[in-house]
């Protein structure tokens, strides 16, 4: 019998939406519309476009919501996210899965709740779409299928985000988007104390490529370095151009000696990869690295690159084509 694996991987779905790199963003005006549209049409006085991550639901838009987020384990959501069918409750006193939940006995006193799953691409549920009611009520189809199209606009507009936070010549994410990304894992650390770390990484003697070659030939070899490095990437980390020739990859759930070991193995794929660089050129190419875990002492994405520049340098002085973190260098 076929079973859908995408419903049961949860460490794949957690992925998933961290690719999303939505979590902890500001208000944004397609989420609060779509929210307000469901508040209106279908007549509730609550709605909310709800992600789920490892122990929380989060709300990246609410209307009539009070609080950001709730525990994961009293929410509706998770119940929501375990199938592919909209989540319907008529009444959450007489369904035994709610009748104490502390949302239903208590504020805001949800009584009837409607969730569409919000599926990826790639086939995973990263949170719901839902309308709650304060009072019993039936959702008719035509609603269900109405706030299930409003949940497709969702997913589309998550994509069209994470697309826009894309570096159009490498596929990885931009300053702006791995900035953000950076903040959640910071504030991952501050709430539940989970390690991350990040890796520098800078293209060796990429100006001597430009100036020898020309800037078809630089922009060539950032391709192909982006390509190496999203190649070798785990399900987790996401990688991002920072600027110029230099990028960074993020690595959640990883400590400093992790993600040495992992830096290590980038550099060697980097160094052992010839580069076609257009007009039959060939170039052989490396790279540097830095490692920084994240710890108390760094308070924003900034602090964190500084404290990752700092190995990053060491690498290169120490003569390049290697990886440097606290307990120092690896090479080949």
């Amino acid at each position: 019998m076929y079973r859908d694996t995408t419903l049961i991987d949860e460490l794949a779905r957690v992925a998933a939406l961290q690719r999303l790199a939505v979590l902890d963003t500001g208000p944004e005006e397609p989420f609060e519309n779509i929210v307000a549209l469901v508040r209106a049409v279908l007549a509730v006085p609550m709605a909310a476009v709800s992600l789920l991550d490892e122990d929380r639901q989060w709300f990246k838009a609410r209307s009539g919501v009070a609080v950001p987020e709730t525990p994961r384990e009293i929410s509706f959501c998770t119940h929501t996210i375990n199938q592919r069918d909209p989540l319907v409750i008529p009444d959450a006193i007489k369904d035994r899965r709610f009748a104490d939940n502390p949302m239903v006995v208590g504020e805001p006193g949800i009584r009837a709740y409607a969730g569409v799953p919000l599926r990826t691409a790639d086939g995973y549920n990263v949170g719901s779409l839902c309308a709650v009611d304060t009072r019993p009520r039936e959702f008719g189809s035509a609603e269900i299928a109405m706030l299930s199209a409003f949940a497709r606009v969702v997913v589309d507009q998550l994509e069209l985000r994470r697309i826009a936070g894309r570096d159009q010549l490498t596929g990885a994410l931009t300053r702006r988007g791995f900035i953000e990304s950076a903040m959640q894992e910071i504030e991952r650390f501050r709430r539940y104390g989970r390690i991350a770390s990040i890796v520098m990484i800078d293209i060796d003697h990429f100006k001597a490529i430009n100036d020898t070659h020309g800037h078809p030939a630089g922009d060539a070899v950032l391709r192909e370095v982006a390509g190496i490095l999203r190649g070798q990437e785990r399900a987790s980390d996401l990688l991002g151009r920072i600027g110029g020739e230099e990028f960074a990859m993020l690595m959640p759930e990883t400590n400093a000696q992790g993600a040495l070991a992992v830096a290590e193995r980038l550099r060697a794929a980097i160094a052992t990869t010839p580069v076609e660089a257009g007009s039959g050129i060939q170039l052989q190419v490396t790279a540097s690295f830095g490692i920084a875990q994240l710890d108390a002492a760094i308070i924003n994405p900034d602090g964190w690159f500084a404290a990752a520049d700092v190995p990053l340098y060491a690498a290169k002085r120490a003569g390049r084509n290697c990886c440097v973190a606290v307990s120092g260098p690896a090479s080949s």
